[in-house]
């Protein structure tokens, strides 16, 4: 599928057909995962499936590691 880069508002996009959204179940407000394929000097854009809330377990566990390893000194300054 030959596609055209264009202008949207100051950045740029490429539509996708909607065959292609079709066969993936995607549509507007869907999430997509885009990866730079230098080998092959390609972009990849597939469905994010299984990645929603993963950021925010990554960064709730960062957060419960830190409070178990600060736990006193947050203590005291609680108190302050």
């Amino acid at each position: 599928m030959l596609r055209k880069i264009c202008p949207i508002g100051n950045s740029q996009g490429v539509t996708i057909p909607k065959d292609a959204l079709d066969a993936l179940h995607l549509g507007v407000g869907s999430k997509v995962e885009v990866e730079v394929d230098e080998k092959n000097k390609g972009i990849i854009i597939g469905a994010a499936l299984g990645r929603e809330g993963a950021i925010e377990k990554e960064f709730a566990s960062r957060v419960d590691d830190f409070i178990k390893s600060y736990k006193p000194a947050l203590r005291a300054l609680a108190k302050k």
